[in-house]
């Protein structure tokens, strides 16, 4: 592009400026080729004419698109020089209040001398783990990314913080490691984080001063190397320190400091401990206060000294040892302040000697008086034949004691650095390391000497591995990309650094000169001048013979040689060293540090050790400090740099205030602008092709759109926007561009938008005209239609007038007509009707007479035909009677004769007989199974059993005897007794029904009254409620004004302080579980290796999955019905299995409900058809008569029935009292097989008793159906009946007759005790064909229920399938999987179904096969104790006492032995999987159970022993599925429902408020578990928290690019053009981008695990509240670390991605858990981002919306507000100082981010379980077969 193009009007340019540096300006004219100036207005309107000459490159620099000015990364600007970063950082520091900004792969922070609230917990968490570029610059993203590259590349990391004295370098420092101590926390319990953040306080006590540049600088370098292990956990640290100060001990500057140590110490001189220390303030001694002012505004030295006490403390150093330490630091100041007397002579000097400071320091350090008086003013001299003592002068004394003071105290710094270090070893090996290096920048003063010397000579080696490394990056990211590299030339200081360290550089020359006895300042700078006179990096100055000038890479430094040559020795005589090696306290210590040397804890003294001299000792401080940096430079080499370069706004340590020169002069001197330059040179401005593609759409045309590789598309748009191809390249992904060539881009987007707006301007402009033009005309239009209307209404009255007058007339002259013609026609027409009336009548009379003779005709036949056919009838009815009672006294005769032949008896017999082997077969096959081995026994038992027969013939025989002499007593004929009864049933029936109609006539009436009086009380009730109402809201609303604000005053107080509580005690729960786990770890430290499992464990899962409830009580659907009432719908409904049940049941009673209903549909059109029979043909009373004749006959059966059981349980009670007293007597055997005979017979005959009672009600239901079936008023006389036993056909009445007869006979035999069994059989083959009958209807009525189910079914099906084929085809594949699932669960619980009932069959039989057990166990005791004498001859039935099988009273018994099985089974090795279809929390049940056993025997030991190993298993589970959701939530659950269990069986009446009698007879009788409650309350608290953090530490990945990058409404954000340039070294290829949709599936996730897992409703409400809430902190917290997330798109996703959120909430009927509660910052945030902000009302809009963000959050918000694009504007300075006025009242806390760790106090309500101990069931999957149920 020509100058021309760039530099046209309204460009905006950058020129010099001598008090600003730069200054922006416009052009007012467009450059044109051949212009010696620029015609430029000033910002103040200043018109200015600035000269250039293109030609030789001086034109001003190009000003940046205001929507480039703020960017993160100065890299991202598109034109890369000075002014465009100095005016960047101003922006953002003044305006956005960020110090923080990138330049490259370097982080310049500028000290905002001000506390800011972004450094705490919840900034680091919210850093960690993000990539370096996500968020706004931070220090923690720099340490987040070196953290990061050193776990992925296994490669060392370094980050160099280096800045001017001031700028916050030790802050900086000391931040970034306060990062790596928290993300990286130490794996063991060695707290090794806390003691590498203990060291600051250390190190900044003895190292840092005030000077007058910074409150608290580091007068010394140090490198902190953090080791890590494998695992990326802190293991230790080291730390080498650089060049020490140690001149500011004995000087300072005006008004400066001496070390922080020796004012603290001063501060804390009260104290009794440092009484002996005979200190006072610090202005008493002369090392503290030479420099004037001894205090720092906001500096406690008494408050710090106490901070450095505690980090000594921290790190190991006892309290004698810290006295020790303080006594050397003392005993500096001590002797300091020594007075000096010079004598008269001049050459020599004495110290008086009362003086109370050398005493002191001698008492301190514990050394000789004298000597020390003398060798301070005396030294030694050593020649080769004799040694001579020489006297000082004043100054020789004063530096002679500064030196020793200067000796002592550097000595005690290494020291404390080495047990700095000592404390920060491990024994572990490391893995990797993090350097740390807080350095010195570079320095310039008005007088420059040995220390700023070596300081810059520092800054010039780490100036050349900083651009070295940049030059690197740089080549790497071309190549990477395949751009074409060209050689950049950039600045290499390599010359500098040979000018001082090479050989004969300024350094050797020094050395030289120390070694030369008369070596002095002077001779060395003359021979630096004859050497290096010719560099172009050394100068001399003009003025001056003992100074030197240095061209450093930043700047000119002028050095005065004076006092190099003694620093670089730091001579201390040897005399004084003696001395101090003399103490014999010193010595003592020494020997003391050997002695302990050997042993496994090494303790050394405090004091620092001095040494003797030797060759270490002489080499030059300049040789030791080159050495240790050439050590540093390759341990950097040898690791991955990061830099950090910190920036001094001003000199006044004015907060916020950015002085321009100061700021210029340190980037230059940093490196910020060589980096710049680097990436100036190349292609600094970087664009991914589809970045590129979204934002520059808008040039291009659409014939280039046509095509689809949008690669392809931005090639050819390019090239035809810019002409010149070396402004751009194209890379593998990205575009690069040269220094300002994307302005120009923005430039003519810029234009395109400009004319577009244009032209939709003109055409606004166009439209507003026509609309005001149309609104016109329709005005006029209207006005001209109203007055033409107003004229037509006019004249239309006149003509509605006039029409109306004629009408009137009209009407008028009508009506009176009328009148007359009516009065003539009514005459007319009453005549006529008399007339015809007359007539009428007559014909009337006449056919009224002839009618009634017709009818007394028509009744005297009919009367006279009924009398002849009912006289024929009762006849017929006669006969039929007298024959049929002869046949039926024929047959009952054959059957008498039948019942007494021996045949009959004899097949009896048989029958008995049969019996009587199967008996002895089962008996035998019995004991030869059990008891072969005895004989004997099985011979008397064969005997006894032929005993049995024999006495069952005798019996036999003595029933033959009784029949025949009841046969010979029976001969009455009954039947006259019969009809005399029928008739009297009959008239007591009538008399029956009368009195039922009298009394529901009656009842109807009552009834009637009472609805009514029912009406009117409840009317009246409703008025007085109404009434009630009205007057409670009165007092109400009264009430409510006075009383409402206090009360909820007081509510929020009570639950501030109930959550603060709670809050409180949950911490010290969490505490407590971390000490308990550090406790564990300790102890698998001590006890190494793995325990191994039982062996005897199986790991494998059962197949099958029975139900926990019992299958004896729940064993089908009914049961499972009754389950449901009982346990509740709530817990029902978790068991799947008893779900499903209940809804096949569902349809299983729909389908029967729908079969009643058909079969009540016909009874009800049989009975209204009868009813019609009745009506017509009249009432038959005979028949009701024998229908209540029946019934009667029915109840008293049924009495008699009752009689004869009641008779038997007398019988039974007998039989017990005589088997007392045989066992006393010894009765024989042959009475006990007696009474078991008799008890045969007795249970036979109640067996028949019930047959007969069945077939006579089969007999009266089938005559009741035969007769109300009869289509006919005529009796069917040829109805017949087939009866067993006789092949003749008789009326049906005959028959029914005859068989009361035959149960009359039947009852008077069993009244004389005789039993008739002609009549059984009788009776029984009657039931049987009754019972085929029955079946075979039932039988017809079940395949016709299935047809129509078939049918239905088919129904169901075609609809199914028509519904099918209207979707598409993936959807019909999803519709036939879900009906496939379906039917496999029918199939399923079918399946199940048939198994348990299986399963019931076998535990049926097992009881029945105990219960004959213990049978022939009875029989065989009975038999060994029996005698031969009988008695109670008397007794003719008895029977035998059974034991009665107990229930389950639900509790469980186990060995002690078993308890570790159990505890394995149940708890450790459980797997949630295996539990699936049971009853949820089934492991808490049976604890309970087992623990309630131990608690019925009153076993203490067993009871501890079982929740102690219950609990500690648990927390074993835990422990090892540390990450398991599901796991974590099942015990979760369990845990609260063993808590609930000890809480509902306590025995507590304020728990059993909801128990039923059952569940009250479950609860504990012996123990009080109070104690044990609050555990399990604790590890339930413990439990919770782990379940949050696993559900956290899920979600968090997913939470920022689902709530703030991914883009839920499509097209919605915009991309900014700032070709911003990501550290790719942290960003991995194919990172996961999540969406809404992934947080919502991980919700029903959880939701799902938690319901399945039966966990309690009101904790899963709390989880999802916590969730919510976290979900909350991170996306706010994001928000308000990212300058990019904050623009107007933002908001309005924030705001869909919310409302999903809720939607979800509401859909899982969650919405009352609190959670949309939590997240009301977050909704507030997004609703700022769309909210105007410009006026006044804007600002009190925001101010009352935003109530539950901070007032730091909102200005944070408000500064981070970015625009997509030009045409939006920023929120203005003065807008946001409104804000900030209008919430000065508020009492926010200081805290910005939100805590995203907190966790809400959790409550776990009482919830009771409506299931019952003895129902639960224990599945065999979980092989606990040792437990016994009692």
């Amino acid at each position: 592009m020509s100058y021309s193009e760039l530099y046209s009007r309204y460009t905006r340019v950058w020129i010099p400026d001598p008090d600003e540096v730069w200054r922006s300006a416009e052009l007012t004219k467009d450059y044109k080729d051949g212009d010696k100036s620029l015609q430029l207005r000033l910002e103040d309107d200043t018109i200015l004419e600035y000269p250039v000459d293109l030609q030789n490159n001086q034109a001003p620099f190009l000003r940046n698109p205001d929507i480039l000015v703020g960017e993160n990364d100065l890299t991202a600007l598109s034109h890369l020089h000075e002014p465009a970063v100095l005016h960047n950082l101003k922006v953002r520091f003044l305006e956005s209040n960020h110090i923080y900004t990138y330049c490259g792969i370097v982080l310049v922070a500028i000290n905002p001398y001000e506390q800011l609230p972004i450094y705490g917990q919840d900034v680091i968490y919210a850093y960690s783990g993000q990539n370096m570029g996500d968020m706004d610059p931070h220090i923690f993203a720099v340490a987040e990314e070196a953290y990061k590259q050193m776990a992925r590349d296994e490669k060392n990391q370094s980050i160099i913080v280096s800045g001017e004295s001031g700028a916050g370098k030790t802050v900086s420092a000391k931040y970034a490691m306060r990062y790596f101590a928290t993300v990286g926390g130490s794996a063991s319990d060695t707290n090794i984080e806390e003691k590498v953040l203990a060291s600051s306080p250390i190190m900044e006590a003895i190292g840092n001063a005030k000077t007058t540049r910074n409150d608290n600088s580091s007068r010394f370098g140090k490198y902190i190397e953090i080791g890590f292990d494998k695992k990326y956990h802190i293991i230790g640290a080291n730390m080498r320190t650089y060049l020490l100060e140690k001149s500011r001990v004995v000087f300072q500057a005006d008004d400066e400091r001496n070390y922080h140590i020796f004012y603290q110490l001063c501060a804390a001189a009260s104290l009794p401990e440092f009484k002996e220390l005979a200190l006072t303030c610090a202005e008493d001694f002369f090392y503290t206060a030479h420099g004037g002012n001894t205090t720092i505004e906001g500096v406690d030295d008494a408050e710090d000294f106490e901070k450095t006490r505690q980090a000594l403390t921290l790190l190991g150093v006892r309290e004698n040892y810290q006295i020790s330490i303080f006594k050397i630091i003392a005993s500096i100041l001590h002797l300091g302040s020594v007075e000096i007397q010079a004598e008269r002579d001049g050459d020599s000097c004495s110290i008086p000697p009362q003086d109370e400071h050398l005493s002191n320091f001698c008492r301190l350090l514990g050394i000789e008086h004298s000597q020390m008086e003398h060798w301070l003013c005396h030294r030694k001299l050593v020649t080769t034949s004799e040694t001579y003592v020489k006297t000082m002068s004043l100054q020789q004394v004063v530096n002679a004691r500064d030196a020793l003071a200067k000796h002592i105290y550097a000595q005690l710094f290494s020291w404390i650095v080495e047990h700095i270090n000592k404390a920060l070893q491990t024994s572990l090996k490391q893995h990797s390391f993090i350097g740390v290096l807080d350095i010195y920048g570079f320095e310039t003063f008005e007088v420059n000497s040995f220390e700023q010397f070596c300081i810059n000579y520092a800054n010039e080696k780490l100036q050349q591995q900083f651009n070295s490394h940049v030059f690197k990056l740089e080549q790497e990211e071309y190549m990477k990309e395949q751009i074409p590299w060209t050689l950049i030339d950039f600045y290499d200081n390599q010359p500098c650094i040979d000018l001082i360290e090479a050989k004969l550089g300024i350094l050797d020359l020094l050395d030289e000169e120390c070694k030369v006895p008369k070596g002095t300042d002077q001779n060395w700078a003359q021979k630096l001048y004859e050497r290096h006179s010719n560099s172009q990096h050394f100068q001399k100055p003009r003025m001056s013979n003992t100074a030197f000038i240095v061209n450093h890479f930043a700047d000119k430094v002028e050095y005065l040689s004076d006092g190099f040559l003694e620093k670089n020795r730091d001579t201390v005589y040897e005399e004084q060293i003696n001395i101090l090696k003399a103490s014999k306290r010193l010595c003592s210590s020494h020997h003391t540090a050997k002695n302990r040397s050997s042993s496994k804890i090494n303790i050394r003294s405090s004091r620092p050790l001095m040494k003797v001299p030797n060759k270490e000792h002489k080499k030059s401080v300049g040789y030791q400090f080159r050495t240790s940096l050439n050590l540093l430079m390759e341990t950097l080499n040898a690791t991955t740099p990061h830099y950090v370069r910190c920036i001094k706004p001003n000199d006044e340590k004015l907060p916020f205030h950015f002085d321009p020169k100061r700021a210029v002069q340190q980037l230059r001197a940093c490196g910020v602008l060589e980096t710049i330059r680097i990436s100036a040179a190349g292609y600094p401005s970087r664009w991914t092709y589809h970045d590129f593609f979204n934002r520059y759409r808008v040039l291009m045309k659409k014939r280039e759109l046509a095509n689809t590789d949008k690669k392809n598309i931005c090639k050819s748009v390019l090239e035809g926007l810019i002409k010149d191809p070396d402004k751009f390249q194209f890379g593998r992904s990205k575009i690069f561009f040269r220094a300002g060539q994307v302005a120009y881009l923005e430039k003519l987007r810029a234009d395109k938008f400009r004319e577009a707006t244009i032209m939709i301007q003109k055409t606004v402009r166009g439209w507003l005209q026509r609309v005001k033009y149309r609104r016109l005309r329709r005005a006029a239009l209207s006005l001209q239609r109203f007055c033409r209307g107003y004229l037509a209404r006019r004249l239309a009255e006149h003509l509605r007038r006039t029409r109306a007058a004629i009408v009137f007339q009209k009407q008028f002259r009508m009506l009176k007509a009328r009148r007359a013609y009516l009065r003539v026609c009514r005459a007319a027409v009453i005549i006529q009707s008399c007339t015809r009336a007359m007539f009428v009548r007559r014909t009337y009379r006449q056919v009224l007479k002839e009618h009634k003779a017709t009818i007394i005709q028509k009744y005297a036949r009919g009367w006279m035909a009924r009398s002849r056919f009912l006289r024929q009838r009762d006849a017929a009815i006669v006969i039929q009677c007298a024959f049929r009672r002869l046949k039926a006294k024929q047959e009952l005769k054959a059957l008498k004769i039948e019942a007494r032949s021996a045949e009959h008896l004899k097949r009896l017999n048989v029958g008995m007989e049969n019996k009587v082997v199967q008996l002895q077969r089962k008996i035998d096959d019995q004991a030869h199974l059990r008891y072969s081995h005895q004989n004997k026994e099985f011979k008397t038992l064969s005997e006894q059993l032929s005993t049995v027969t024999s006495t069952h013939a005798m019996e036999v025989e003595k029933l033959k005897k009784e029949l025949a002499h009841y046969q010979q007593n029976q001969e009455a004929d009954t039947s006259l007794q019969l009809q005399e009864e029928v008739q009297s049933l009959r008239t007591e029936l009538l008399k029956a029904q009368s009195e039922r109609r009298v009394l529901e006539d009656a009842h109807n009436k009552e009834n009637g009254e009472l609805r009514k009086r029912v009406a009117d009380l409840e009317h009246e009730n409703a008025l007085l409620k109404d009434e009630k109402e009205y007057l409670n809201n009165q007092i109400l609303r009264q009430s409510k004004a006075e009383s409402s604000q206090s009360s909820v005053e007081e509510n929020l107080l009570m639950k501030k302080e109930l959550e603060e509580e709670r809050s409180r005690y949950q911490n010290l729960v969490k505490e407590y579980s971390q000490l308990e786990q550090r406790y564990e770890n300790l102890r698998d430290e001590q006890t190494p290796g793995h325990r191994k499992n039982p062996s005897n464990q199986s790991s494998l899962e059962s197949d099958s999955n029975y139900p926990s409830i019992s299958t004896s009580e729940v064993g089908d659907t009914e049961d499972a019905l009754q389950q449901v009432e009982e346990i509740g719908i709530e817990k029902a409904a978790m068991d799947l299995t008893v779900f499903l049940k209940l809804q096949k049941r569902v349809r299983e009673l729909e389908q029967e409900r729908k079969k009643l209903q058909v079969q009540l549909e016909k009874e009800q059109q049989d009975s209204k058809k009868v009813q019609v029979e009745q009506q017509n043909n009249g009432f038959d009373v005979d028949q009701d008569a024998d229908i209540a004749y029946n019934s009667l006959k029915r109840q008293e059966l049924e009495s008699e029935n009752k009689k004869l059981k009641n008779d038997l349980n007398e019988l039974r009670k007998a039989v017990a009292d005589q088997a007392m007293q045989d066992n006393s007597t010894h009765s024989s055997p042959d009475s006990y097989t007696l009474l078991l005979n008799q008890l045969k017979l007795a249970n036979e005959e109640l067996e028949v008793r019930k047959e007969e009672v069945l077939i006579l009600r089969t007999q009266i239901m089938n005559a009741d159906q035969r007769r109300l079936s009869g289509k006919t008023t005529e009796p069917n006389i040829n109805a017949r009946t087939s009866w067993p036993n006789s092949e003749k056909h008789v009326d049906q009445e005959d028959a029914i007759e005859a068989y009361h007869g035959v149960c009359q006979t039947n009852r008077v035999l069993v009244d004389t005790d005789v039993d008739n069994q002609p009549k059984k059989q009788t009776a029984l083959l009657e039931a049987q064909l009754q019972a085929q009958s029955l079946e075979h209807e039932e039988e017809v009525e079940h395949l016709k229920a299935q047809v129509e189910a078939l049918k239905e079914e088919m129904d169901k099906q075609q609809q199914t399938f028509c519904q099918t084929l209207l979707l598409s085809p993936e959807a019909q594949v999803e519709f036939g999987v879900q009906q496939e699932i379906s039917r496999l669960t029918n199939e399923n619980l079918d399946f199940k179904e048939l198994v348990e009932k299986l399963e019931k069959n076998e535990r049926k039989l097992k009881k029945q096969l105990k219960i004959y057990m213990k049978k022939v166990q009875d029989l065989e005791a009975a038999q060994a104790l029996a005698q031969s004498d009988r008695r109670h001859h008397e007794l003719t039935r008895q029977v035998t006492v059974q034991r009665k099988e107990k229930d389950f009273q639900g509790m469980l018994e186990y060995h002690k032995e078993d308890e570790a099985l159990l505890i394995r089974n149940l708890v450790t090795d459980l797997k949630p999987q295996m539990l699936s279809g049971t009853v949820p929390c089934l492991p808490a049940y049976i604890l309970y159970m087992c623990v309630r056993h131990a608690d019925y025997t009153n076993d203490d030991l067993k009871v501890h022993s079982l929740l102690s190993s219950t609990i500690n298993g648990i927390k074993k589970v835990l422990k090892k599925h540390n990450d398991d959701f599901e796991m974590t939530s099942f015990w979760l659950s369990n845990t609260c429902r063993f808590l609930h269990c000890l809480k509902q069986y306590s025995g507590d009446e304020g728990f059993m408020t909801q128990n039923t009698a059952k569940q009250n007879e479950h609860c504990l009788k012996n123990f009080d578990l109070t104690e044990y409650r609050q555990v399990l309350s604790d590890l339930s608290i413990q439990i919770y928290q782990q379940l949050i953090k696993i559900a956290e530490g899920l979600l968090q990945p997913m939470i920022v690019s689902a709530m703030l990058e991914n883009e839920s409404i499509q097209g919605l954000s915009g991309v900014r053009p700032t070709g911003y340039r990501k550290r790719s070294s942290s960003m991995v290829d194919g990172e996961n981008s999540y969406c809404l949709e992934a947080i919502i599936r991980q919700m029903n996730s959880f939701h799902t695990v938690l319901c399945d897992q039966g966990l309690d409703p009101e904790i899963i409400l709390q989880v999802f509240k916590q969730l919510f809430y976290m979900i909350n902190a991170v996306t706010l917290n994001n928000l308000l670390l990212r300058k990019d997330a904050c623009s107007w798109s933002t908001g309005m996703q924030l705001r869909y991605n919310i409302s999903q959120l809720e939607e979800w909430l509401r859909g899982k009927n969650l919405h009352q858990s609190g959670a949309v509660q939590t997240m009301e910052p977050l909704i507030q945030a997004a609703q700022l981002l769309q909210l105007k902000k410009k006026t006044h009302e804007d600002a009190e809009a925001i101010c009352s919306l935003c109530t539950s963000l901070s007032t730091q959050q909102i200005v944070k918000i408000l500064n981070l507000y970015t625009p997509l694009n030009e045409f939006e504007e920023r929120v203005t300075v003065s807008f946001i100082r409104t804000i900030q006025a209008q919430l000065q009242e508020r009492n926010d806390p200081q805290q910005l981010l939100l805590d995203s760790k907190h966790v809400f106090p959790v409550l776990f309500p009482y919830n009771p379980s409506a299931l019952t101990m003895d129902s639960i069931h224990i599945p065999a999957c979980l092989n606990l077969e040792f437990l016994n149920e009692v």
